[in-house]
């Protein structure tokens, strides 16, 4: 025959002819360089399957045998995870059997988990990224030798063939299995830790910027101007200027000489700004948001040095970040914990951007 003709009934995993083809209604196709056109086959009286190549090229992807009800085994012993916040439902796959158990999601009951799943010499472990939920499970799990694999829940609802009736874990084992899962990038223990740490900082500096804008329209309800003076309301002179209204000070001569730096040449406008009528419950309003953009400032301090100490080891890194024009300490600390300093981890630029 020669190379690259078709032969008929050809198994599309290795060549063997297909078993028990009564009444083949067209021709399975191999071709040296793929496969192409239609195929329609049945396989005998209760199993019969259906597979279409569409200009495909290439050997079959494990969804195509998958298709025609044969995959190849990747990962011979491992399990599926379904999390929730309060049971974990495993499911493990080894030869010749399957195992479904549920599990708290208290420590002592993830490390009985972690023990079932070293007892049955589990290689690898996937679960979807639910919220939060999946985060201690796989802390857990991260020292037990196990490969944790956490898997987007988008692409495991992407994957067809699933049937009603089966469970969530058990199809997320059955997937892993064949090797149809897609990993996401989890960061090592420290990474995670100093990405939680500039994440929880940037979330306080989005807070003080609230409870700026609160004092701001707190003034404006008042009839104060200070922010038509005053490029900073919450700087030095202004801090001094709210702290002595929010205590009761109501002569504008004395709030104005309270200006400091440029300030002090502007005292005939301060004195004008600061002419409002501020109440009583205005004054307990301010005292107490002055209080929480102090409590505030000082936490975003903390963090700060937190965050540097745990940097140093890259400062050379931080400093080529900040020669590109428009990156400051902020911002290369922030692109920094959010790629990490391994770039071998991203395929292509499409990638790193995607």
């Amino acid at each position: 025959m020669p190379r690259g003709a078709p032969r008929e009934h050809e198994n599309l995993l290795g060549g063997e002819p297909a078993r028990g083809c009564l009444m083949p209604r067209a021709r399975l196709l191999s071709w040296a360089g793929g496969l192409q056109g239609i195929t329609e086959c049945c396989l005998g009286e209760t199993e019969s399957a259906r597979v279409k190549f569409l200009n495909r090229s290439g050997p079959p992807t494990a969804l195509d045998r998958m298709e025609v009800g044969v995959m190849e085994v990747v990962h011979p012993r491992c399990a599926g995870l379904d999390v929730h916040k309060k049971t974990v439902v495993a499911c493990v796959m080894v030869p010749g059997r399957k195992e479904v158990r549920t599990f708290g999601t208290m420590t002592d009951d993830l490390l009985q988990l972690a023990d079932w799943l070293q007892q049955e010499q589990v290689s690898h472990v996937a679960m979807e990224s639910t919220g939060v939920y999946w985060k201690p499970i796989y802390n857990v799990l991260e020292g037990t030798g196990l490969e944790l694999l956490v898997v987007n829940a988008q692409h495991i609802k992407a994957v067809p063939g699933r049937k009603t009736d089966v469970k969530d874990a058990e199809w997320i084992a059955d997937l892993l299995k064949h090797g149809l899962v897609r990993a996401s990038f989890i960061p090592s223990r420290p990474e995670r830790e100093l990405r939680e740490l500039v994440r929880y900082r940037t979330g306080l500096v989005e807070q003080r910027g609230h409870v700026v804008q609160r004092i701001q329209k707190l003034l404006e309800g008042a009839n104060i101007k200070l922010s038509d003076v005053a490029s900073d309301v919450v700087g030095v002179s202004g801090r001094a200027m709210l702290r002595a209204l929010a205590a009761g000070e109501q002569d504008t001569h004395r709030l104005a000489e309270m200006g400091k730096s440029q300030l002090r040449n502007k005292r005939q406008e301060l004195k004008r700004s600061l002419q409002g009528s501020f109440g009583e419950h205005q004054r307990f309003m301010l005292h107490n948001q002055l209080g929480l953009l102090e409590f505030l400032d000082r936490q975003i301090a903390e963090l700060n040095q937190e965050v540097e100490r745990r940097l140093r080891p890259f400062e050379t890194l931080l400093e080529r970040l900040q020669a590109i024009p428009g990156i400051g300490p902020r911002n290369s600390e922030q692109i920094l914990v959010e790629v990490g300093t391994d770039m071998s981890r991203f395929p292509s630029d499409s990638h790193f951007a995607s």
